[in-house]
């Protein structure tokens, strides 16, 4: 299974399912060794798949660092935390993020949408 990681230690994300907001954006960005990015993608893809088909979910979108990096992120948005974290806590789910290597680094954050 992949290694969550938290960007920020005073929010980890499972701090962050408490938080009854939204609309919200999960920024998920994982380190990815090369020779696992293919292997890595199909199976984020049935994850997608999944998530996609789930009551609250609104988008998605997979980004490839530049210049050879190793790091890939995932941007979602969501209706709520409550629905994000509804479908991440789902059995599916998770028997489909334990199929992932532990080499894999993950690094989710939710974020809310501010004006600039």
């Amino acid at each position: 299974m992949a290694k969550f990681q938290s960007l920020d230690p005073h929010t980890p994300m499972f701090t962050q399912f408490k938080e009854k907001t939204g609309p919200i954006v999960l920024a998920n960005t994982f380190f990815v060794p090369k020779e696992r990015t293919e292997p890595f993608l199909a199976l984020f893809r049935r994850q997608a798949e999944f998530m996609k088909a789930q009551p609250g979910f609104v988008s998605l979108q997979m980004h490839k660092g530049t210049a050879d990096s190793q790091l890939l992120m995932n941007v979602a948005v969501w209706e709520s935390t409550e629905a994000l974290a509804t479908a991440f806590g789902s059995p599916e789910f998770q028997r489909m993020a334990a199929e992932f290597p532990d080499d894999i680094v993950s690094y989710p954050h939710i974020f809310e949408q501010i004006d600039a």
